[in-house]
């Protein structure tokens, strides 16, 4: 078969009727979002989509930003389709909204690839500078999805890597630096295809040997944090029935049963909202509780309110009578939890829209419990642990992250499974430890390299018992952050913007 050159191939994409040439992107976006699929083909896929995106991005600036919103359409339709989920919970009354939930979202989203690929062509015009320029831009606009607004970092094309050999790269340099050089990685393989070059497979064996010394100069551990056993719970309460007055004590009384079996443990966690009963009313179910978990502390996720305002909580019981230790939900789900910019909505007649949604308050503090047999935790509700710059709050280095969640929001597929790796990256990027106490599942115990030590399976009730790997050093992306990626990133955009603004002349020749 003759071998196809790139400029043939961008030839015959330019040939293509102006509707194929949206499906493709299209196709090329959603063969990325394969990456986060279990499959065992996730780092070809990825690469294989962005280099063929480097290769045939149009020249012209609005094509390119069109080429650009496909392809981020492509690929976070196909990423988030869990999100249609929450509303299939009440189907009679919310399933109409479910299409447009994704289609808004994954459009929402793919703007910012379409600025990424707008401001590529903006700044380069040759060919060659297109595969310098486009992961820079893409990984200036992933950042920024991470944080405008209230920030959105879900799916990043990063997490692709976790779980392999690649994701030693999170403690370095962190998900958004990850993503600067998988972007990078892809530009450098779109550059010797474009110059017919075979030096790309020399090049990606170096990168890999890059990546295994990262691996041996990387501390691990896998000695138990303590002799403590930690008894995770997992009541599996579908989210349709979680709530249902008749289904509530059902639900608890399971979690009571699975906290009471068998060998007492050191530490009781329940997954988030595990308790159906605001925290001034709930003294009765925390008794019963304590009964069970016989003397050790139990942390479980509530729902309490402080005058007007209501916080999605976690709280520590040691002692039948009240919580020793309270930790609010500071990052909060926005549309689900609170209304961004409400202030705006309110004048134009949407006030009741704001006081229908925005129930909850965010919590301050630092998010610190101290447990016994667990160490000081950093307790992460659900949505917090999405966000890696949340695992930084405060100046006392926690031993372990805890995460409290209900995944049963995210259905039985994509979701619950896309959340676990992101816990898996907090663990690599700090060096601690995650438990993880999910209310459908997956519930699991994460060492700080990353690896899942124990788990329950989704959709399963049950309890697991296990010991806490000891944390390791602070990795480098725990002390740096994300700060010199940031200051990075500006100079290169400064530098494009410089480079394309083109030079004046006065009338005498002197520069202007």
């Amino acid at each position: 078969m003759a071998k196809l050159h790139p400029s043939e191939l961008r030839g015959r994409f330019a040939a293509l009727p102006r509707m194929a040439r949206g499906l493709v992107p299209l196709g090329l976006g959603a063969l990325a979002a394969l990456g986060h699929e279990d499959w065992g083909m996730q780092f070809v896929a990825v690469m294989v989509a962005l280099v063929l995106a480097l290769l045939i991005v149009p020249s012209h600036r609005r094509a390119a930003a069109w080429f650009g919103w496909f392809l981020g359409f492509g690929y976070f339709a196909l990423t988030l389709r869990w999100l249609v989920e929450p509303f299939l919970v009440d189907p009679v009354r919310h399933g109409w909204m479910a299409p447009f939930a994704i289609f808004f979202m994954a459009g929402g989203l793919a703007l910012f690839w379409a600025l990424a690929f707008w401001a590529t062509r903006w700044i380069a015009h040759e060919r060659i500078s297109v595969m310098l320029w486009l992961p820079v831009t893409l990984a200036v606009v992933e950042l920024a999805r991470g944080h405008f607004l209230s920030g959105f970092p879900w799916g990043l094309l990063s997490y692709t890597l976790v779980g392999g050999v690649g994701d030693i790269w999170f403690a370095w340099v962190g998900p958004y630096g990850t993503n600067l050089l998988l972007f990078l990685l892809a530009g450098g393989v779109a550059f010797c295809l474009h110059k017919g070059w075979t030096l790309v497979w020399p090049a990606l064996v170096g990168v890999l040997f890059a990546t295994l010394g990262l691996h041996a100069l990387t501390p691990k551990s896998a000695v138990p944090n303590s002799q403590s056993v930690v008894r995770i719970v997992q009541p599996n309460a579908p989210q349709h029935q979680k709530w249902d007055r008749e289904w509530m004590p059902v639900f608890f009384d399971r979690a009571i049963e699975l906290t009471g079996v068998g060998a007492a443990p050191d530490v009781v966690i329940w997954p988030e909202t595990s308790i159906p009963a605001l925290l001034d009313y709930a003294q009765p179910w925390m008794e019963q509780m304590s009964l069970a978990a016989r003397g050790a502390p139990v942390v479980a996720g509530i729902q309490r309110r402080e005058g007007e305002n209501y916080f999605n909580s976690a709280i520590l019981i040691d002692q039948p009578e009240s919580a020793t230790a309270i930790s609010d939900k500071a990052h909060l789900v926005p549309f689900g939890e609170y209304i961004p910019l409400a202030w705006l909505l309110e004048p134009i007649g949407l006030g009741t829209l704001v006081e229908q949604v925005a129930g909850f308050s965010p919590g301050v503090g630092d998010g610190l419990m101290q447990i016994d047999g667990l160490g000081l935790a950093r307790v992460l509700i659900c949505y917090e642990g999405i966000f890696p710059e949340d695992m930084q709050r405060g100046e006392v280095r926690p031993d372990v992250l805890l995460i409290l969640t209900n995944d049963a929001w995210f259905g039985k597929g994509a979701g619950p499974r896309q959340h676990l790796v992101q816990a898996q990256a907090r663990a690599i990027e700090q060096g601690l430890p995650v438990v993880r106490a999910a209310n459908t599942g997956i519930s699991a115990i994460i060492d700080p390299s990353g690896r899942i030590t124990d788990s329950l399976p989704l959709n399963e009730a049950g309890y697991l018992d296990a010991a806490v790997p000891r944390a390791i050093a602070p990795t480098l992306y725990a002390k740096m952050g994300d700060w010199p990626l940031f200051v990075l990133l500006s100079l290169c955009m400064l530098v494009g913007i410089v480079r394309r603004t083109p030079i004046l002349i006065d009338g005498d020749g002197s520069q202007v």
